[in-house]
């Protein structure tokens, strides 16, 4: 008999086989929401976050559990491998994306907002900060940034030198820090920018809006070509007004808004004869809109049914 043939009729060899997958199940479950947020924050999509988490557990289920030191640390480079190799993808996608691409909008728990600085990260307005870095930089930034590894543990994950990944590092957060949102809105602040959006959507009443827009103030919506949406970015607060004035959205008698959280914060959900039409989330600065995003694509709405669960 081979030594093959020898390993495969020893009867300890499937329950060994069986133990390994369960404990393996059992450390993945246990890190789902953070390697989730993890990939969906280098992503920005939730869809394609899952397909990341999914090939991440078809790799961790071959590994030899008994090498691995730090099981949290090897979940989340692995992750980042699959998820660099699906933003390249993503990005020659984008390329013939119809109209601006705005990230996925999620439902999350009021609990989320709790957490500033994870708040932040998966906010609308940083995710689209995070679409301005190349795909190794954006890995970088978010593990080092929001989820605090060691540069030698991202070394590991984006197969670079550890004083590289320094290098990456400091030019990601330059490049950050000057473009995301100058002090930190409150809540409150956020909120009450949407109930002005709220006003204008449900009754056509404009001026307490205009009042929290500021003067650069830039409008994005995303239909994915599949829903009417702008085609080009809308910017200048007399622009956006005119937009506003003619209708952004189409006010009928069957239209609804509620306020939820989206991404951490504030966020608008609007629907259409009961059924969920679009999302608006807002970037307040100094007490003023300078950014209004409008999600209506169908295929980016499906996570703004349920809460999403996101940690770091």
């Amino acid at each position: 008999m081979s030594e093959r043939s020898e390993r495969s009729a020893d009867p300890a060899e499937p329950l060994d086989r069986a133990d390994s997958v369960d404990s393996a199940t059992e450390a993945f479950v246990a890190h789902r929401n953070l390697l989730f947020t993890v990939a969906y924050e280098m992503l920005g999509s939730a869809a394609d976050a899952e397909d990341v988490l999914q090939e991440s557990w078809l790799r961790w289920v071959d590994v030899d559990l008994t090498t691995v030191r730090e099981e949290r640390a090897y979940l989340v480079r692995i992750v980042t491998r699959q998820a660099l190799d699906r933003l390249r993808a993503l990005g020659r996608r984008k390329e013939s994306y119809v109209g601006p691409w705005l990230p996925e909008p999620l439902l999350t728990a009021p609990d989320v907002a709790e957490d500033v600085e994870l708040a932040e990260s998966v906010s609308m307005a940083m995710l689209l900060v995070l679409e301005t870095l190349q795909p190794t930089e954006r890995a970088v930034f978010v593990l080092r940034e929001v989820f605090d590894l060691a540069y030698d543990e991202i070394a590991g994950a984006v197969d670079k030198s550890p004083a590289a990944v320094r290098q990456i590092a400091y030019r990601a957060r330059a490049h950050v820090a000057a473009r995301r949102p100058r002090g930190v809105a409150s809540p409150a602040e956020t909120r009450a920018a949407l109930q002005a959006f709220q006003r204008a959507v449900e009754t056509g009443e404009l001026q307490s809006l205009l009042d929290v827009l500021a003067p650069d103030v830039v409008a994005l919506s995303d239909g994915g070509g599949v829903r009417h949406a702008l085609l080009r970015p809308v910017v200048g607060v007399d622009n956006v007004a005119r937009l506003l004035a003619v209708g952004w959205w189409k006010r009928d008698a069957d239209r609804s808004t509620e306020l939820v959280q989206i991404n951490g914060g504030p966020g608008l959900l609007v629907r259409v004869n009961g059924k969920i039409d679009g999302v608006v989330a807002v970037r307040v600065e100094n007490g003023y809109v300078t950014g209004a995003y409008h999600v209506r694509n169908p295929e980016k709405l499906s996570r703004v049914e349920r809460e999403t669960a996101v940690s770091r």
